[in-house]
């Protein structure tokens, strides 16, 4: 139990919401929320300032026990609306409405939140509660500007590659949940949670054992070979292995950016397809060597392709903060838009890519990056192609001429020009 416990306000914009989880959900390595409101920011750009006012509200929707919530009928994929757990207050932008949370089917997130888009009905134009294309991954520690810890990025990792894998979805949104209740901060991603960072990379809490999510049991090892592996992943820098899956999976990334931006998390804002901004909370800091840190991979390369060479040396050398409106201007971001239109912004760009042709998309993503990405972007590319020669008539007539044992009949395939 977390204390006494006080009634949710409707939310002002979209009517009652669900309520939000205690505040020691947003804990790591077993502290409660308690004890994180008492720490400063805490990511590579440590404390960081507050912009704009925060409404008291938000705190007491984030502590309030749960609301009874009549649940909407209509069809839902393995059963019914009375069946799915209503959302918590996960972001003052977000309409628990209009998503589902996906729930992962090895562990539950702890530091991550992961939702699917589910149809309104008419507004839509499909059935009510129908899953639409479009899924919403977030960073889930608001109280600490949404540093990333190792167990962080394992879960940003599985929420990634597992919306890769779901063939009926089209676009992910890429976001940080808050603002923080201790303070009001919104916050995108403020990079690696130095607390965790170790003289080998980032370490995992105590508490964070190893598990089948990793691709072994440990139930089933030897002490000796356990202690191996433990020792192997102690500290680590996979954010790097996030920023790969995000350029390698074939579908658009859009980064919805509702505040800070620093370190690692403005490498991510820079590695994802897309990026949309709120007018009055993004800020964008590029901090990695205020803390003895570079990104010269991806969060560099890539923000010189963007921004061109000079400003992103100035962007790195001199690690000024910057708005969302002169992102837009030097191409950092595609768009800023009004904080409260922030969310339904990136789902309106989520459903309009739905409606264009998967393999186009596909094909057009992998060959924007085989610029960039060497023999890997090209095979990649390559790839993609080889699905689609398969796809022809002229494939599959030498597939069957060897099946046949026959020689294939070429005459009714002409050598385009």
């Amino acid at each position: 139990m977390h204390g006494p416990q006080r009634p949710v306000p409707p939310h002002p914009k979209s009517g009652p919401r669900a309520s939000p989880r205690p505040l020691g959900r947003l804990g790591t390595g077993g502290r409660t929320g308690a004890q994180e409101l008492n720490d400063p920011g805490i990511g590579e750009a440590g404390p960081i300032p507050v912009l704009g006012a925060h409404a008291p509200s938000n705190d007491e929707r984030r502590m309030a026990p749960p609301e009874k919530t009549a649940a909407p009928a209509g069809p839902f994929p393995g059963g019914n609306f009375a069946a799915m757990s209503f959302l918590p207050q996960v972001s003052d932008t977000f309409d628990s409405s209009r998503w589902r949370t996906v729930v992962p089917e090895d562990s539950p997130l702890t530091e991550t939140t992961y939702h699917r888009l589910v149809s309104r009905g008419d507004a839509d134009g499909t059935p009510a509660g129908t899953d639409l294309p479009v899924v919403r991954i977030a960073i889930d520690r608001p109280l600490v500007r949404n540093a990333f810890g190792p167990h962080t990025v394992d879960e940003l990792y599985r929420c990634l590659d597992d919306a890769r894998c779901t063939p009926d979805v089209a676009a992910i949104l890429l976001t940080g949940n808050g603002p923080s209740p201790k303070d009001g901060g919104y916050s995108f991603c403020s990079g690696g949670d130095q607390r965790a960072r170790g003289a080998q990379g980032y370490r995992y809490a105590q508490a964070d054992k190893p598990s089948s999510e990793h691709g072994w049991d440990p139930a089933q090892l030897s002490s000796a070979r356990r202690a191996r592996l433990d020792q192997g992943r102690r500290s680590r820098l996979h954010i790097l292995e996030v920023q790969r899956l995000m350029r390698s999976t074939p579908k658009p990334i859009i980064a919805v950016v509702p505040g800070w931006a620093t370190g690692g998390g403005h490498s991510l804002m820079v590695v994802a397809d897309l990026a949309i901004a709120s007018k009055e909370h993004a800020v964008f800091k590029q901090v990695d060597a205020n803390v003895s840190s570079f990104d010269a991979g991806y969060g560099s390369a890539l923000l010189a392709r963007q921004v061109g060479d000079k400003r992103a040396r100035e962007i790195f050398f001199l690690a000024d903060s910057y708005d969302a409106e002169q992102a837009e201007a030097w191409g950092v971001i595609n768009k800023a838009v009004p904080h409260a239109e922030l969310e339904t912004s990136a789902i309106a760009w989520g459903l309009t890519i739905a409606g264009k042709s998967p393999q186009s998309i596909r094909m057009l993503k992998y060959a924007f990056n085989m610029v960039d990405d060497g023999l890997a972007g090209q095979q990649a590319f390559a790839g993609e192609a080889t699905r689609l020669g398969y796809m022809t008539e002229e494939a599959q007539e030498g597939r069957d001429a060897f099946l046949e044992h026959r020689a294939p009949d070429w005459s009714s395939f002409p050598y385009y020009f």
